[in-house]
């Protein structure tokens, strides 16, 4: 009678036993889901404000450079909001801030800026300001474009001496999920630091790129032999992911895209960068989900 029981109770004894397993399996992915959203986001965008964003020298007829700047911003500010959203108060310790690279001269634009450095925690955290978040970079977005396009003096953008000289200590803070945006044609060029060493340099125009013969089929074997790049900077960045955003290359060298792409691939692994994503412009809509995913959708 015993044994009889006992066979009896085995298929029950069986079923509690994988229930329960999967019980752990399912409580483990919550575990995971909860430390992924708890985790705080050091959001940073840098901005090229260079005359690629100029309406006459560079116009668009399907939508103008500025306006594409615009709506990846937008993305992203939504995307910050949607984290902090999916957060308990107590946890929310998040920040976003916009950079250039040299500062305009315009003061305006440099006060604007400032109003985009937000950190959010415990202690200002609400709904009104969670709310607000994207509505009022988008508002302080389009006016510092405007005031820089009115203001017709197109600077450069110093990327090189960015990642050189700021990366590290305005772009990475211990304890944070630190991710820069770039917003750039893909190009580098500043005037006043231009510097060459053999077949490296810290900047890259589509003059340049024709001036080294990359602009033929051989390219690749021709960028991989010579060691052609952008000169390396010896920092490790392997605390930072960047999503670079808005390539546009050359028409005139069908080979201009894969290049400018191989320049920035090989500076980025040299510096440690795991975690980054370099994309063409595009519409902003078609955007929007690369930008979402790469910021809450870490791989």
């Amino acid at each position: 009678m015993k044994t009889i029981l006992q066979k009896a109770l085995i298929p029950f004894v069986l079923i509690l036993f994988f229930s329960c397993k999967e019980d752990n399996k399912n409580e483990e992915k919550k575990i995971v889901i909860k430390s992924s959203v708890s985790e705080n986001l050091n959001i940073s965008i840098l901005v090229d404000l260079s005359d690629r964003i100029s309406l006459k020298k560079n116009p668009n007829p399907t939508m103008e450079f500025y306006q594409r700047d615009l709506g990846y911003i937008k993305s992203v500010s939504e995307a910050f909001a949607k984290h902090l959203k999916s957060k308990r108060i107590r946890q929310i310790d998040d920040k976003m801030q916009l950079f250039f690279n040299p500062e305009p001269e315009n003061p305006e634009i440099n006060s604007i800026a400032n109003e985009l450095k937000i950190k959010v925690d415990k202690n200002n955290a609400s709904k009104n300001l969670l709310n607000s978040i994207s509505g009022n970079y988008a508002l302080k977005t389009a006016k510092l474009y405007d005031s820089a396009i009115k203001d017709d003096n197109y600077i450069g953008s110093d990327i090189w001496n960015f990642f050189d000289n700021k990366a590290q200590d305005q772009c990475i803070d211990k304890g944070y999920r630190n991710i820069l945006v770039i917003l750039t044609d893909g190009y580098m060029f500043y005037e006043g630091t231009q510097i060459k060493n053999g077949t490296l340099s810290n900047y890259l125009t589509p003059q340049l790129i024709k001036q080294n013969g990359l602009n033929t089929n051989e390219w690749q074997k021709k960028f991989k032999s010579e060691n052609f790049g952008f000169i390396r900077i010896d920092n490790d960045l392997s605390n930072l992911e960047v999503l670079i955003l808005g390539i546009n290359p050359a028409k005139n060298n069908p080979y201009e895209e894969k290049v400018i792409k191989a320049y920035w691939n090989k500076w980025l692994t040299e510096m440690n960068i795991k975690h980054f994503q370099v994309k063409n412009t595009d519409l902003p809509s078609n955007m929007d989900k690369i930008i979402n995913d790469f910021i809450l959708e870490k791989e």
